[in-house]
């Protein structure tokens, strides 16, 4: 037997072999590839719905405060505060708390800016109104500026609602409404500023 026909012969084998093994090799590595891909689309979809969860609830729970905080001027206006008033609007609170408290662990920098700007809003509508309550307004608060200050809480609340939108893709951020709610702090104007009924 010639020792040249035997070298090409195992070479052929061999290449044959390698070839196969490159070929299970690279088929394995493809679908590695896909398989992170599919865990990477996964663990996106997760997170996403994680935020858009963290914000409807947010935003709910913002709206919820605000109202609560003209309701309880509205209270404040008609007689004193029973515990049942303040029990309520205590509630409302924590629970906002808690939403903007998950919010600041999951929310990116574009979302947590307006957020920021409707917590601080709240917090302090929030401190004019307690203050009001207790008899102990500081300078220049009255009813009527803590009317102001919740009625401003709107137009950040929608700029926090649009800043979210965008983040989720959702569609593009809604610019802030300013001037619809007017004729409403109109009317609480006047409400705060009319004299009692004997």
């Amino acid at each position: 037997m010639d020792l040249g026909a035997v070298l090409i012969a195992v070479a052929g084998v061999g290449g044959t072999l390698g070839a196969a093994l490159l070929t299970q090799r690279g088929a394995e590595r493809a679908k590695q590839r896909e398989l992170e891909t599919a865990q990477a689309f996964e663990e996106a979809r997760q997170h996403r719905e994680l935020r858009r969860s963290c914000y409807a609830e947010l935003h709910k729970e913002a709206r919820q405060f605000a109202t609560a905080l003209s309701r309880h001027l509205y209270v404040l206006r008609d007689r004193a505060a029973e515990a049942e008033d303040v029990r309520a609007l205590e509630e409302t609170k924590d629970r906002y708390r808690d939403r903007w408290s998950e919010a600041l662990m999951i929310a990116p920098d574009t979302v947590i800016a307006p957020a920021t700007e409707v917590n601080g809003a709240l917090n302090r509508a929030y401190g004019q109104v307690k203050r009001l309550e207790q008899g102990n307004p500081r300078p220049g608060e009255s009813p009527l500026t803590a009317a102001e200050a919740q009625h401003a809480l709107w137009a950040l609340i929608a700029t926090m609602r649009g800043a979210m939108r965008a983040d989720l893709g959702v569609g593009e951020a809604l610019p802030p409404q300013l001037t619809p709610g007017r004729d409403r702090l109109e009317a609480m104007r006047q409400d705060l500023s009319a004299p009692e009924e004997s």
